[in-house]
């Protein structure tokens, strides 16, 4: 993390990227919802009206804390996908990178999760989440095409992965490494069972 958002005061020029600093570390100490521009402004100590020359309201902020969720999130997906033999390897690649983003990135799982941004209202948002789309075209092409039964395991899946992770983080809110490593190959695993028994999740 910069130093001007660490040390609580602002030096580098990147006002936009020091307010996203500040408020990842606002979401981790207080949660999603229990923090303010004025809060992020006097963590990294400019005025209450700097942050409104990068984001109308604490939604804008929000908004690109999701941006640099997805760009994390991705970036995990990439590294334990790139060995991936075959596409239900990928997948439940895919599905282990959930676990891990979810324990490792607490505060940016919870900003991409837990708030229910529109989409809509932020193209740079959206923009974010054509890694995480393309990748899930994955489950199409194992489907063969058909769209409804890829969207039945890809629901099926997106459970699976939410659901251990969510465990993961009741029962191992501090997660040991080897707890997140178990909770992640649990996920992958559960992931290819569904994908064996795919014919099942369409009746």
């Amino acid at each position: 993390m910069p130093a001007s958002a660490k040390g609580g005061r602002y030096h580098h020029g990147d006002l936009r990227a020091a307010l996203v600093d500040a408020a990842i570390d606002l979401i981790a100490e207080r949660g999603v919802r229990a923090f303010s521009l004025a809060e992020a402004s006097r963590r990294i100590g400019v005025s209450a009206a700097a942050p409104y020359r990068h984001f109308a309201d604490r939604d804008d902020l929000l908004a690109a804390v999701a941006v640099r969720s997805l760009q994390v999130f991705a970036a995990m997906v990439a590294a334990e996908a790139d060995d991936a033999p075959d596409p239900r390897q990928q997948l439940a690649a895919m599905t282990r990178a959930y676990v891990r983003f979810a324990a490792q990135q607490r505060p940016l799982f919870d900003a991409l999760y837990s708030w229910g941004l529109d989409k809509s209202r932020y193209p740079e948002l959206q923009r974010a989440w054509e890694p995480v789309d393309a990748f899930l075209a994955v489950v199409t092409e194992i489907c063969d095409g058909d769209a409804v039964a890829a969207d039945a395991l890809a629901t099926a899946l997106e459970a699976t992965a939410h659901g251990h992770a969510m465990l993961l983080l009741e029962d191992e809110p501090d997660g040991s490494a080897a707890a997140v490593a178990a909770a992640a190959d649990r996920a992958a695993a559960a992931t290819l069972a569904l994908i064996a028994g795919r014919a099942a999740l369409a009746g």
